[in-house]
């Protein structure tokens, strides 16, 4: 049942699965370059949970209501880019304003993301998961949790490198990374729209 090809290929679902929050990971790292270990392990967390939760989402449609789940599959990509352009978007008008207040004087304060804001994020990266359920269709209940659950471990792993990367080099760009990280995140609303 648990075969090296079924881990192998649970994996690597994983870790195409998880660049796009990746991605989004180095971006919030590059915004709060400070970030704690705990603090990380939360953002790594809700990004791991949601990739394991819409894969098993799309599993639970396709054996149940597969009717249903074709009609709202068109809307994804557009639920993607909508989510990602406002948090991006959002991001990059506070940096460009820090930048600004530096300018003039004023304190600048470093911009954590919300609780809210990385609900978005975690919706709007893994929201395309939803049509793994349909890759892994054959697969019982039992298989299709552990597949799950190796893209969970495997997002972690991954958005916890992003965070650490995006805190290097927070560090280094100082306000400048609010910017960068913004377009990052709106090319991955763009990128997840075109694909």
């Amino acid at each position: 049942m648990f075969s090296v090809q079924f881990i192998t290929s649970s994996i690597l679902l994983g870790v195409g699965l998880a660049m796009d929050a990746f991605s989004v990971s180095l971006a919030d790292g590059l915004a709060e370059p400070n970030m704690k270990r705990s603090r990380m392990s939360l953002i790594a967390g809700t990004f791991a949970f949601f990739q394991f939760f819409m894969p098993m989402l799309g599993w639970f449609c396709v054996h149940n209501l597969v009717a249903y789940f074709k009609a709202f599959e068109r809307f994804v990509p557009w639920i993607a880019l909508i989510l990602l352009l406002y948090i991006g978007g959002k991001m990059l008008i506070e940096s460009i304003l820090n930048i600004r207040r530096g300018r003039e004087g004023e304190e600048i304060a470093v911009e954590k993301v919300t609780l809210l804001a990385l609900l978005i994020q975690g919706i709007a990266t893994s929201i395309d998961a939803l049509s793994v359920g349909f890759a892994i269709v054959e697969y019982n209940w039992i298989m299709a949790l552990i597949c799950g659950l190796i893209i969970a471990v495997v997002t972690f792993i991954i958005c916890t490198i992003g965070l650490h990367i995006g805190k290097l080099f927070g560090l280094k760009l100082a306000n400048k990374a609010g910017i960068l990280g913004g377009c990052i995140l709106i090319f991955i609303g763009i990128e997840i729209f075109i694909s």
